[in-house]
């Protein structure tokens, strides 16, 4: 039986991150892949070579290239501006609302449309932490709970790593290449989901050339001026085996059970190995 899964994100490039291995492999198996994004990431670091040319239509051409390395059938904009890391967000631009300002509800509703009308089995969003605490990504969570609930849909997976798994691959990765100044390695430990909170780790090796190119695809966030690096092209210069070492596998939270009105179901005990396993 065929699925449809939608992945819900915060900016371009971001599901290149956490969720492009669980995508890819659901296109290889035959089931519908929708991509939905809330900003075009106009905020995003990159080299004036992007930047002077308007970097949120550059960063939409790189989400469609994405999505094309990974098989997806669909991809959506919300259309809302991009917040920046900062804690106090800039004024909103004309005509336009930061996501991070956005009625929870509204934005649910939005997205909730996409998936009535995709009749989606599985939502992607993220862990209440919006994995390493970006205000948007953390808005993104809010958003999928809220669209989840008005859509009934099926399944809500929250995008996450554990932490205890990332902060040793990434001191492994340090081992071979150095990180840039503004990688904060100690915020990992803080950041994403315990361990004891997954409850699904997807196997991703088999499509690892779909995420590496979902990742190549971003060029203008593995750019920088004055000889910087930036963390993507870090990723990017891991060597094969290593790299299938630290992206060969993605994890999720399930967190259809916390959704209004809905019971523990009947997902059996125990990690799961796939997004779609005990749907009916």
């Amino acid at each position: 039986m065929s699925y449809t899964l939608l992945a819900f994100h915060a900016h371009p490039d971001d599901e290149a991150l956490l969720t492009s291995g669980t995508m890819a492999r659901a296109a290889a198996e035959g089931h519908r892949v929708v991509l939905v994004v809330a900003t075009y990431g106009e905020l995003g670091l990159a080299s004036q070579a992007y930047a002077a040319g308007g970097l949120a239509i550059q960063r939409r051409r790189e989400l469609e290239e994405s999505a094309r390395a990974l098989g997806v059938g669909r991809v959506e904009h919300l259309g809302y501006a991009d917040s920046g890391l900062d804690p106090d967000p800039p004024p909103d631009p004309p005509g336009r609302t930061r996501f991070v300002r956005a009625d929870t509800d509204e934005a649910a509703r939005r997205l909730a449309a996409i998936l009535w009308q995709e009749r989606v089995d599985v939502l992607l969003g993220y862990d209440a932490n919006g994995g390493y605490g970006h205000p948007d990504h953390r808005k993104v969570h809010a958003v999928a709970r809220r669209a989840a609930e008005l859509a009934g849909t099926p399944r809500l997976l929250e995008a996450t790593v554990p932490r205890d798994t990332i902060s040793s691959a990434l001191d492994l990765v340090g081992k071979v290449y150095r990180f840039p100044p503004e990688f904060d390695r100690v915020s990992f430990e803080r950041a994403f989901s315990a361990r004891s909170e997954i409850t699904h780790r997807i196997n991703v090796r088999r499509h690892i050339p779909a995420k590496r190119a979902s990742m190549r695809a971003h060029a203008s966030q593995s750019s920088a001026d004055g000889g910087a690096d930036r963390t993507l092209a870090a990723f990017l210069r891991i060597p094969r085996p290593l790299y299938d070492l630290v992206f060969g596998r993605e994890w999720f939270v399930d967190a259809t059970p916390h959704l209004t009105g809905r019971g523990s179901g009947s997902e059996p005990s125990g990690i799961q190995h796939d997004v779609f396993a005990g749907l009916t």
